[in-house]
Formats: C-alpha cells, sequence, structure tokens
C-alpha cells in the first residue's frame, strides 16, 4: 500500500507543473476589465445580507441627529422596553442624548448633572417605544383631500415595482402631527392595492426635519436611492414593496390574472438575477474573455424585484382571504422569496397551517381590529383573530391602513385586541417591537436599549387603558407633544391605581366568529346581583337619564330587580325580592344602562358595506340625473325602511354589543365621501330584530328628512356633481313650497319646513352652516313656522357653537374623534394633548343639544368605547349620565323619538365594570317593550 501512494505522490508532482503552465497560460489569455475590482465587489454584494453594522448600538450619534438638541431625562418612570417578546419592564430612568437612548434603568447623576439636560419626571408613568404603524399611506392621500394630494394606486398596469411611494410623499399632510398626538413616531409608507405589485415603500419618521424634504424623513434609505452607491464596507439596507391581490386589483382583472401577473413578473426578474449570477460567476471564475463587452446585466425596471428574489425586501402582501392566502404562499414557494407580512389577512386564522409554509419561515400577520365585514372579503374576519394567530406562534401587528383607520388611534386597535384576548404584552409589541422587526428596523426603532433611536413616548396611563393619551413624545430625542409652556391638560381623572395596570381580562375567547343569537330569553323575574351603577331612562318633561345608583363618589354595589323587561325594584331592600326570581345574574360589579343607538352608517339597510349586491342598490339623485316619470316624484324621495334587512352580521353583532337601536337613512358616509343631495326618509328600528313584522322590529318607520349638503372630495367629484350654491338654492326652493305638496318630495319637504318631521343635513364646514342657519330663518319668516333643523356630521360645528344654540338647532357628531377629510372638514379640534377641549365639549358648554354617531357599519359595536373616548377627552367634564345620554335620549330628542322609545327603551347588562371602559361586557338586554329579557 505504501508503495502505492509513493507512486501516486511521485506522478502528481510531477504534473504539477505542467498544470499550472497550462493554468497560467488560460490566464495570461484573459483580459482583464479596468472596472474588474467594482464588478468583483458588485458580485460579492449580492450575497450580503440586509442589517445593521455590527457595531450599530455602539453609535456616539444618531444619522438623524439635529445639531442643538439638548439632551433629556426622564426620571422615575415605568419602562415598557419592548424586550424579551414585550415581557421586560424596567422601573427607572432613561437618558436621551444626540438623538439616541443613552441609558436605561440606573443613570448616574453625572451624565446629566451640568445643567444642560431637560428633566422629566414621569412621576412611576408609562414609557414606551413610539409606536410603528406598518400599514399607512401616510402622505400620499394628504389631509386635507385635495385634487393635487392624492398618490396612491398607479392606473398603468397590475405590476410596477419600479414605482416609490416616496416620489408621491406630501410633507403637508396634516395627518403627520394628528399620528404624533396619538404616540405614532414610525410610519411604512405603501403604495395603494389597486396594483398587484404596487410599488417600493418607505419607513418614515414623522418629525419634520430641518431640512423639510421627503428624503430626511426616511429611515435608513436604501443606498441606492438617487443613484448612491453601496458602502463595501457595510452591510446593505433593507428595501421595502408593497403586493396586494384579491378584490382591490379586479381593475385589471379577476384573481386569476392577478397571480398570472405575479407570476410572469417574477419569471421576468427571475431572467434578469440569473443572468446576474452568471455573469459574476464568469466574472469571479476570472473567465473575464467570456464577458467581454457585457455590462452587469440590470433592468430598471425590475431590480426591485430582482432584490426581492434574493432575500434583500421585506414584502408587505396585502391579501384577506383564505383563497388568496393560499396562492401567495405558492407564489413563495414557485420563485423562492420570503414575505415579512400578510396584511389585513382576515381569514388568516382559518389557514395557520398554510401561512406556516410560505418560502423562508412564518410571516408576521398584520391586522385590523374591528373592521370586519366592511367588504366580502372580510366577512368573515374575527376579532379573535390576534389571539388566535399568537396562539398559534404568529408574529402579530395591528396597523391602521390609514386613512382607512386614522393613524392616531393606532393605539385603539392594540387595545381592541388586547380587550379580545391577545395578553398585554404581546399587545404592546403588535404596536413597536413586532412592527419593527417585520420591517427590518427592530435594531432602532420599537424598542428601549442602548443605542436605538430616542422614539419615546410618556403616557397618562397604562397604555391598553381605553384614551391613554401621551403626555410627551419624543423623536430622534425632540419633543414633538407635550411642552409644558402649550399648558394642555392631559389625564387629570387618570389618577388611581387601576389607570396604572392593563384592563383586566374579560373572558371574552371565541376561537372563530364571536356568536349572533342570545342564550336565553326570561320572561318573567330576572335580579341582578352586584350592580355597581345604575342608570334608567326618565320620560316625561324631564326626559333623559337618572342615574340611581353608583354617583360619583358613592362606593359599593347594589340589587335591581326586572319584571317583564321592567326595572320594578333598585337598592339593597330588592334582596328579599330576588330570591322567588326565575333567573339570578351577577353582574360582579358591572352596570344596567340604556341601551344604545347606532347613527349615520348604512346599518340596516346592507349586509356588507363594500358589496352593492347585497344593499339598497344606487339611488337616484335628482341634482346629478332626471328621475324616472314612473316615481311620480321629482326629487325621488325615497323609505329607508322600504329597503330593511334583519338578522345582518353587523346588525348582530351591534345588538351583542349593546347597541339595541338604530336610526339609518341613505346619506350616510361609509367612507369619507359626500353622500348624494337627497338622503331619503330615515327608519329606527332594533338591532336584534329577526323581521320587519315582529311587533317591536320598527320604532319608527319615518324617523326625519335627510339630505347632504357640501363639496364632493375631488377623488370622486362627478362631472355632474351639482354646486354647492345649486344644492342651497335647491333646498330653498323645496322649503318655500317649490313641489307639490301631493308629492312625496313636497310633502315631505312642506313638514320640514312647518316643524312636523326633523330635516337632518350632513354638512361639515362652518361656512356652509351659516348659510343655512340664514336659510332656515328666511323659511321662518316667511312661512312663520318653526324648523326642527339637525346638523350631522358637523366637522366645524364647533366654530358656531354660539350660533347654533341660538338658532336651537340640534348636532350629531358623525364620527366622534374627527380628523380633516376634506376642505370641508379642515378646522377641526384635535383635542389632548394637541387642544383643550374638544369639539363636543365646545357645542355642550354653548347649551347645544348633541349627539354622537358614526361612519362605518363595521364600528357600531364599539359605540360605547368610542363616548367612554369622549368623556376622557372632555377630562371628565362630561359625565357618565351625560355621555350615556349622547347615544341614547339625546338621540331620542334630535329625532323626535321620545314618545317612541322613552321609558320603554331597552336597557343593557354589563358585567365586571363600566360600560365605557374595557373592564365589562354586555350580558344581558332588559327589554320593557317586549316583556322579557334576553340573556347574550
Amino acid at each position: 500500500m505504501l508503495a502505492v501512494l509513493t507512486a501516486a505522490l511521485t506522478l502528481y508532482v510531477s504534473c504539477v507543473p505542467l498544470l499550472s503552465a497550462s493554468f497560467q497560460r488560460t490566464q495570461d489569455a484573459q483580459r482583464v476589465p479596468l472596472a474588474a475590482q467594482n464588478i468583483l465587489r458588485q458580485c460579492a454584494g449580492l450575497r450580503a445580507i440586509p442589517g445593521p453594522a455590527a457595531d450599530f448600538l455602539d453609535r456616539e450619534r444618531s444619522d438623524r441627529y439635529e445639531p442643538g438638541t439638548r439632551p433629556t431625562l426622564i426620571k422615575n418612570a415605568t419602562l415598557w422596553t419592548g424586550a424579551r417578546n414585550g415581557s421586560e419592564i424596567v422601573y427607572g430612568d432613561i437618558l436621551l442624548d444626540k438623538g439616541l437612548v443613552r441609558g436605561i434603568g440606573y443613570i448616574p447623576e453625572a451624565l446629566y448633572a451640568d445643567g444642560d439636560t431637560d428633566v422629566v419626571d414621569a412621576h412611576g408613568g408609562w414609557v414606551t417605544p413610539g409606536l410603528v404603524d406598518l400599514h399607512t399611506h401616510v402622505g400620499l392621500i394628504s389631509a386635507p383631500v385635495t385634487a393635487g394630494s392624492i398618490a396612491l394606486s398607479s392606473p398603468h398596469g397590475p405590476v410596477v415595482p419600479w414605482l416609490r411611494s416616496i416620489d408621491g410623499f406630501n410633507t403637508h399632510d396634516e395627518a403627520f402631527a394628528l399620528a404624533v398626538a396619538g404616540g405614532v413616531t414610525s410610519v411604512q409608507v405603501l403604495p395603494g392595492s389597486e396594483n398587484a405589485i404596487g410599488g417600493q415603500a418607505f419607513m418614515v419618521k414623522l418629525r419634520k426635519t430641518s431640512e423639510r424634504s421627503p428624503t430626511s424623513m426616511l429611515i435608513e434609505p436604501p443606498y441606492t436611492l438617487n443613484g448612491s452607491k453601496p458602502d463595501p464596507n457595510l452591510p446593505p439596507r433593507w428595501r421595502h414593496l408593497k403586493q396586494a391581490c384579491g378584490e382591490t386589483v379586479q381593475a385589471y382583472g379577476n384573481r386569476m390574472d392577478t397571480m398570472w401577473a405575479l407570476r410572469s413578473a417574477y419569471a421576468e426578474a427571475s431572467r434578469v438575477r440569473d443572468a446576474q449570477d452568471a455573469f459574476c460567476a464568469r466574472a469571479e471564475a476570472g473567465l473575464w474573455n467570456d464577458i467581454a463587452g457585457q455590462s452587469y446585466p440590470e433592468d430598471l425596471r425590475w431590480e426591485a424585484l430582482v432584490d426581492v428574489l434574493r432575500g434583500r425586501v421585506k414584502v408587505s402582501t396585502h391579501c384577506y382571504e383564505a383563497v388568496d392566502l393560499d396562492a401567495m404562499v405558492r407564489l413563495t414557494q414557485e420563485f423562492k422569496f420570503p414575505i415579512a407580512s400578510f396584511h389585513h389577512a382576515h381569514e388568516a386564522y382559518l389557514v395557520p397551517d398554510v401561512l406556516k409554509q410560505t418560502y423562508g419561515g412564518v410571516p408576521t400577520i398584520a391586522l385590523f381590529a374591528d373592521s370586519e365585514r366592511f367588504k366580502r372579503e372580510a366577512y368573515r374576519g374575527s376579532p379573535f383573530s390576534p389571539r388566535i394567530l399568537a396562539d398559534r406562534g404568529f408574529p402579530v401587528v395591528m396597523k391602521s391602513d390609514h386613512p382607512v383607520l386614522i393613524s392616531r388611534y393606532l393605539l385603539f386597535e392594540a387595545q381592541q385586541a388586547h380587550y379580545y384576548g391577545l395578553p398585554p404584552h404581546l399587545a404592546l409589541a403588535a404596536v413597536t417591537s413586532v412592527p419593527a422587526a417585520a420591517a427590518g428596523l427592530s435594531h432602532r426603532i420599537g424598542i428601549l436599549r442602548e443605542g436605538a433611536d430616542a422614539d419615546v413616548v410618556l403616557w397618562d396611563s397604562h397604555p391598553l387603558q381605553l384614551g391613554a393619551t401621551p403626555r410627551k413624545v419624543w423623536i430622534d430625542g425632540i419633543l414633538q407633544v407635550g411642552n409644558d409652556t402649550d399648558h394642555i391638560l392631559i389625564g387629570p381623572g387618570k389618577k388611581g391605581p387601576e389607570w396604572r395596570e392593563p384592563p383586566r381580562e374579560t373572558a371574552l375567547k371565541f376561537d372563530g366568529l364571536p356568536p349572533l343569537t342570545s342564550n336565553r330569553t326570561v320572561a318573567g323575574r330576572v335580579a341582578f346581583r352586584n350592580v355597581k351603577e345604575v342608570f334608567l331612562r326618565q320620560a316625561g318633561d324631564e326626559a333623559g337619564i337618572v342615574q340611581h345608583f353608583g354617583a360619583d363618589g358613592k362606593m359599593g354595589v347594589t340589587h335591581v330587580i326586572v319584571d317583564r323587561g321592567r326595572v320594578s325594584c333598585v337598592g339593597p331592600v330588592c334582596e328579599g325580592e330576588g330570591r322567588n326570581a326565575e333567573l339570578v345574574v351577577d353582574l360582579r360589579g358591572g352596570t344596567i344602562a340604556p341601551g344604545m343607538m347606532a347613527f349615520g352608517t348604512a346599518l340596516g339597510i346592507e349586509e356588507i358595506e363594500g358589496e352593492p349586491s347585497t344593499g339598497d342598490g344606487a339611488a337616484f339623485d335628482p341634482l346629478r340625473q332626471d328621475v324616472p316619470k314612473i316615481m311620480g316624484d321629482v326629487g325621488g324621495l325615497v323609505r329607508a325602511d322600504d329597503a330593511l334587512l334583519f338578522g345582518t352580521r353587523n346588525a348582530l353583532v351591534s345588538h351583542r354589543a349593546g347597541v339595541t337601536y338604530a336610526t339609518t337613512s341613505f346619506a350616510r358616509s361609509p367612507v369619507p365621501l359626500r353622500g348624494k343631495f337627497m338622503g331619503g326618509l330615515s327608519v329606527t328600528f332594533r338591532t336584534g330584530a329577526p323581521n320587519a313584522l315582529e311587533r317591536t322590529a320598527i320604532i319608527k318607520p319615518i324617523t326625519a328628512l335627510h339630505i347632504s349638503i357640501g363639496r364632493a372630495l375631488p377623488a370622486f367629484n362627478y362631472p355632474n356633481s351639482a354646486s354647492l350654491s345649486t344644492q342651497i338654492a335647491t333646498l330653498r326652493h323645496l322649503l318655500l313650497d317649490g313641489e307639490d305638496p301631493r308629492t312625496p318630495t313636497g310633502e315631505c319637504f312642506k313638514k320640514a319646513a312647518d316643524g312636523s318631521i326633523p330635516l337632518v343635513i350632513e354638512v361639515s364646514s362652518a361656512d356652509i352652516m351659516a348659510t343655512l342657519i340664514r336659510l332656515k330663518s328666511e323659511v321662518e319668516e316667511k312661512r312663520g313656522t318653526y324648523m326642527h333643523i339637525v346638523f350631522s356630521r358637523a366637522t366645524e360645528a364647533h366654530l358656531l357653537a354660539e350660533e347654533i344654540a341660538h338658532a336651537k338647532i340640534g348636532v350629531i357628531l358623525s364620527p366622534s374623534k374627527q380628523f380633516p377629510w376634506s376642505w370641508d372638514d379642515r378646522r377641526i379640534i384635535a383635542g389632548p394633548p394637541l387642544t383643550n377641549g374638544t369639539a363636543l365639549t365646545t357645542l355642550l358648554k354653548h347649551g347645544v343639544t348633541v349627539g354622537l354617531g358614526t361612519w362605518q357599519t363595521t364600528h357600531v359595536p364599539t359605540t360605547r368605547f368610542d363616548v367612554g373616548w369622549a368623556v376622557l377627552e372632555s377630562n371628565n367634564w362630561i359625565n357618565k349620565r351625560q355621555a350615556y345620554e349622547l347615544v341614547s335620549t339625546n338621540l331620542e330628542k334630535l329625532l323626535d323619538l321620545e314618545g317612541w322609545v322613552g321609558d320603554m327603551g331597552d336597557l343593557v347588562a354589563y358585567e365586571g365594570g363600566s360600560a365605557l371602559d374595557f373592564t365589562s361586557r354586555p350580558v344581558a338586554i332588559a327589554s320593557p317593550a317586549r316583556a322579557l329579557v334576553e340573556l347574550l
């Protein structure tokens, strides 16, 4: 054996010179280009993995540091850091300097004793990282919306990966300041969803820089932006891309067309990638002659998708249904690329095992908390999805999709997710550390640690408490909200220890859709024990709500007896009467309060808001088209009760949430569009009724006459839209006997002029309201009558609060959380932490009767939380009795329903706490009109 090895080695040694000479001749024959080093560097860069440099957290200052910014020490804080999956809490101080977090916990006095440091005492308050909104269109649909401020989806084909959201980013969007006021410091700005690949997205901080440019607001922009070259000494930065599927892409075909567009695009990108790999393989092998005269294969149209295939892009994919999620997973497997996050994903909880097959690993799921059912592909969404998916091992993000939901209220999404079962540490992580990680930026945002960006929020309560408001917000260590010189009063009523903890769990846990039907009904006596607050309806001249137990400062619990749906006894004396009750219900410190009313949505006249086939269909607008003569009415006035649907999922979910009544018309704004001029005749009905023939189903078949006056948003402005002056002239004509009173239009406008039916006018602008007040005086003077007018929507009503009160006009703020959607809506009162007071408190202080409504049908179940939020924003100037009136008896007064509901109105029993916060859940409805108690 040794002889054989020796012979083989001798042969090898003798051949080496020959092999080396041959190899040298091959090398000598290669013509090495002058750019060889650049080519090799570029090829080596293809294998580089994006992410921060190894020493990133050791940096001395942030790349976003503004010279002259003073250090800030926040002391005596409860610091939720975001570390350890959101479970780490540190009690101590945090030091911000040069745009960075420089210390957490114990901060030696020597670091700030020079007097140059701003010191803020948190008094034990909660401090978190700045919130991160992973899905927005901030700056692409800028508020207020004008024709020149919309840059969302491209009309130039289903696949446009070469487009970049930064190129349409408007720095004048008023949403920036409002989002920061909600604690949001960073957002992902995504192109729209009407393209299968809508373009490149960018992560942005909402602080306007001294440079005042969109580029300066970017977080770690890709090195290639604006033609710059990567630094070979640093790893590349993450890029971001938006994909979509399902209903929103159907302008370019159906679902099959969408997937073919995606497959063909990635096939083209694969060819470019393969050409690059082949070119680099030859260059790195020294085979320069094989690529002589060739340049590095590039195509500006497909370079972003090539990076996707190389795993260098965080892809956000908009998909709702199982069919689309499954198709996208197959796409990732076919072309071998990861998806960082699936957005919306209402059916993700139905197919978790499918999503785990996504190439590259388990994706993050970015969800709404309560926007199920707003279109067909969201119809099966469940509010329990965040908890279900977290239990299955998915990172969960809560997002706004601004302006679908306003980014300022991102934290409300996390609060609701917690209410429906997501653990508190994961709920907070869902708007901080998890979205930061999904964007590839967890080394600098969404977390508090030394070396991270100084994006910090000091809250007035635990962040998961309803109405949690920032006391101060810093971005890059620069104070954005909460300057002491502003003298804004924030959270004065949040002093008890309960405000320092997350809301306790409500035992709401389902592994799918929530139930829609009641458990049972009781026609006899029901005794409610351990009731902390009792608010009952009162009829007569002093109609309204009376607090019978639990007045401010009064402690303890009591008993309430209900016989055949009516309260017969309140107080400790009722304990004996409860012994022979058919059913005893322990409310565990809960509340009994009036059933609430929905106003301003299409509840009851459509099943799915975005699916016309489930609703009334297109109605005629007499200011845009001629009404068919067969109707016999030039105005085409229609009745909502003719289109009522009972048993819709939205109505039943609302009923179980304590919203037992609804007033619905055709003048509603489910999205920020101005409605048709003629809104028809509204109907008031019971949300839990089985059908229109049930005795108590329809409360009042004709409730009010509705019209809408204002300017249409430019994106939705029809060529034949009537001018504002035309709308006013038409209204004047109709109110002054302009049409035959034998027609529905003539009859109802005569009644409106006489004050025998409320005239509800959807209007936003204070200038238009002033014109309408003048018109009211004109009509009343000429006809000798008194009109019953209500302004709904009424965004700018606060500017005319005194005049509206003097004119005896009521107001329904809809929605209650205001936003400068359009030019007509632009002058809002933002409320704390930006202003003292709100539009609601301004109107109430001037003696205006005010009700609250909402736009979106899917948000009706959260009415009680909206009311609770309004109370907290008023700094408790509004008491609980007034709060319940806003969504019950005040609406009944405004809509002339007092004799139709009155003291026969429903009462709702809530277990666990107040109906106006997250501590309770509805468990029963006492209905005097139906003579029963319904157990939910």
